[in-house]
């Protein structure tokens, strides 16, 4: 399912048009990459919970060169599924 398919089962599901379905799709993206930058969770509950976690430095290799390579700590967004959810599943 790619994102047109998405808006349009979510506006047939809420009884709402494709563009308003789009615009809510869009503020939900939207708020939870702002909440995120600010450095807060976001819980959904029954579904996950949308964070962001420090990835350390470490010295990776070029496979290419086999010269060893220093790559620099960063921040990654995850989505950590419920337990409810992943049980949903199995």
């Amino acid at each position: 399912m790619n994102k047109g398919e998405l808006i349009k089962a979510v506006a047939q599901k809420a009884g709402f048009t494709n563009k308003d379905a789009t615009i809510a799709y869009e503020a939900l993206v939207e708020t939870i990459t702002e909440a995120l930058k600010n450095g807060e969770k976001v819980q959904l509950v029954g579904f996950g919970t949308f964070e962001v976690k420090d990835v350390p430095a470490k010295t990776g290799i070029n496979p290419q060169t086999k010269e060893t390579v220093q790559i620099a700590a960063s921040k990654k967004p995850v989505l950590k599924f419920g337990k409810a959810y992943k049980e949903l599943f199995n």
